[in-house]
């Protein structure tokens, strides 16, 4: 499967919303980490879960963490925790959100503390 990853860097790239069914694609790729920066229920009753999300990506050796950020209401302990992120996680690293866009924008936001 063929997944729409943004590759920003060798190291960093981000995509929209997945389930756990696309871990393994994810893994496939060379990924070795992943960041979930889409809050649980905010796309309603069928967006998948944290919790699913996470023990499928551990279930495949993946690393894995959950930062859910609101797009309109990134904090300064958002933006610093995902600087520490990008430097501690085993790279390359996959951010994900609703669309993609959020985690960018996070991304971007954490290299200028960096």
């Amino acid at each position: 499967m063929s997944l729409p990853i943004t590759c920003h860097t060798s190291h960093f790239g981000t995509l929209g919303q997945i389930d756990p069914s696309h871990l393994a694609a994810i893994a496939e790729q060379g990924y070795k980490s992943v960041i979930n920066n889409r809050p649980d229920g905010e796309g309603g009753p069928d967006q998948p879960t944290n919790a699913e999300i996470q023990a499928e990506a551990e279930k495949l050796g993946l690393n894995y963490v959950y930062l859910p950020v609101v797009a309109s209401a990134i904090t300064q302990a958002q933006v610093v925790e995902m600087a520490r992120l990008l430097k501690t996680m085993p790279h390359p690293i996959l951010a994900f959100c609703r669309s993609g866009a959020r985690s960018t924008n996070l991304y971007y936001m954490a290299l200028q503390i960096s």
